[in-house]
């Protein structure tokens, strides 16, 4: 059940009713704000939970012209749903915003917010699943302290080498080097 507050401040309850989608008309304007990726996750979250909140329409000579819920009529068009659950309201009253029962808005944002957030979740360990099963198994990259040693010990033995073939004595431990390192004006 949901109420509606008249222009005039007088409150109306709303049944919701199905309508055929084939017979609900989406005006122009509405049309080009139509979002493709909000369409996806709404079919998802209705492939799941099922639909939620009703559509807006109004009556309009043997058809319904979609006052609001665009991306939840394209998501159950997309699902081949015959039909969509909606409200129908009067042109006047169809510019006015509903007054839910007490929190019952935010209660129901915060659901499907939820709900969006766990679809895409779920959505993201999925792939993720995939790409590991699909990639070469690898040995994981080297930590950047490891990498840091290793450049350190490699340095040390090239160091090390060159002397050795200067024949201009060579650092036998690790002060001695860095002492060299430093009588050398090198940065190490």
């Amino acid at each position: 059940m949901w109420i509606w507050l008249g222009g005039d401040g007088v409150e109306a309850v709303l049944k919701p009713e199905k309508f055929p989608i084939e017979k609900i008309y989406v005006p122009v304007k509405k049309r080009k704000t139509l979002n493709t990726g909000v369409v996806q996750e709404i079919a998802e979250s209705i492939l799941q939970v099922g639909q939620q909140a009703p559509i807006l329409v109004r009556p309009d000579e043997g058809r319904y012209v979609l006052v609001e819920g665009l991306h939840r009529l394209e998501a159950c068009r997309a699902l081949g749903e015959e039909t969509i659950i909606g409200l129908v309201v009067s042109a006047q009253v169809a510019r006015q915003d509903p007054v839910l029962p007490a929190d019952a808005h935010a209660d129901a944002e915060r659901q499907k917010t939820e709900r969006l957030r766990k679809l895409r979740l779920e959505k993201e360990a999925a792939e993720k699943s995939a790409a590991e099963k699909t990639s070469p198994k690898t040995e994981p990259a080297a930590q950047p302290r490891e990498r840091a040693e290793r450049h350190v010990q490699n340095k040390l033995k090239a160091t090390a080498g060159r002397r050795n073939r200067d024949n201009s004595g060579s650092a036998t431990t690790l002060s001695e080097w860095f002492a060299q390192q430093e009588r050398d004006g090198n940065r190490y």
